[in-house]
């Protein structure tokens, strides 16, 4: 038995969907659509941000890094699953499956990590706008998003190590689009409680307390603005959390879903889809969001756009 039990596999294969032809076609065709929306939505977010200096605020600088999180988040997976399907080979590598759940981690940490970063913005603004500029100081921001980076790539090389250890002899196919962690758990012939654990106790660290700082921050957020004289400065106050709410719904609703309800057979084909819409839907959300609702934004795509037309063809 522990002869047995030492048996791994070098590959894994995926299985994406169970569906016909026609219908992989289909889906490959719109999540194509959906990831050049995504890399190219977020590029455009980050490159007005860097140029536009009335954007060079604490705000749009966490904003730019949800975006490089984004271009991230979908090119580690949405790659290799129109790969799947375009090509019908369903394999990884253990090195590329590794590779994959790691990116897939740090991106998820790094996300939650910096919605929470954004809310405290956002709170600060509100809350204590007086001393916001004292408070948020570039410094600040650098050391909030540089201990976010450093903490997800140190938290996900040890899940993916822990990971890495077990004895995958029970089976080699991944019954899902990418390779993510409770997936590969299930695959282990030996006992995987204790690797079990840490990972639901990673998903309630991770997903609920942070949602808990996030809810937090806007219970008193929400609490200033009615305490407002002014109708004005209530939906300007409003106006600029808006997009942030938004994102926070769109990244925690299926994700909160997915990973904190109880098991089940019948559950995987809803696993899936919901996993989808958090992975590749919302960071193609995410620009449209963010532009379409803010006028300095707007304001800068406008310039940006004035500026390329200046600029003689020859």
């Amino acid at each position: 038995m522990n002869d047995f039990e030492n048996i791994t596999v070098t590959e894994f294969y995926l299985t994406p969907f169970s569906t016909s032809r026609i219908n992989e076609i289909l889906i490959f065709i719109g999540f194509l659509f959906i990831y050049l929306l995504a890399v190219v939505g977020n590029l455009i977010i980050i490159v007005l941000i860097c140029t536009a200096p009335q954007l060079h605020t604490p705000m749009y600088f966490f904003l730019c890094n949800l975006s490089s999180i984004d271009i991230i988040y979908v090119s580690a997976i949405v790659p290799k699953m129109l790969s799947i399907i375009i090509t019908e080979d369903k394999t990884i590598s253990f090195f590329g499956c590794l590779t994959q759940l790691y990116f897939f981690l740090f991106c998820a940490v790094a996300e939650n990590n910096t919605l929470a970063c954004m809310a405290y913005d956002r709170y600060v603004a509100v809350c204590s706008p007086l001393h916001y500029s004292l408070i948020m100081r570039k410094k600040v921001c650098f050391i909030l998003a540089t201990s976010n980076m450093v903490f997800s790539a140190v938290n996900s090389l040890m899940l993916t190590i822990m990971i890495a250890t077990i004895s995958f002899c029970y089976s080699d196919k991944i019954n899902h689009f990418f390779c993510e962690s409770r997936s590969l758990i299930a695959l282990s012939f030996s006992d995987t409680t204790g690797r079990e654990i840490v990972v639901f106790v990673e998903d309630i660290c991770l997903i609920v307390f942070t949602f808990m700082l996030i809810l937090t921050s806007y219970v008193r957020i929400i609490s200033a603005i009615l305490r407002m004289h002014s109708a004005r400065g209530r939906l300007k106050a409003f106006t600029s959390c808006s997009s942030h709410i938004i994102t926070v719904l769109l990244f925690y609703g299926p994700s909160t879903f997915v990973y904190l309800k109880p098991e089940s057979k019948d559950s995987e084909k809803q696993d899936k889809i919901l996993s989808m819409f958090y992975i590749a839907v919302v960071p193609m959300l995410n620009p449209f969001v963010y532009s379409l609702r803010n006028k300095e934004v707007l304001g800068a795509i406008r310039k940006l756009t004035k500026t390329i037309k200046q600029i003689p063809c020859c």
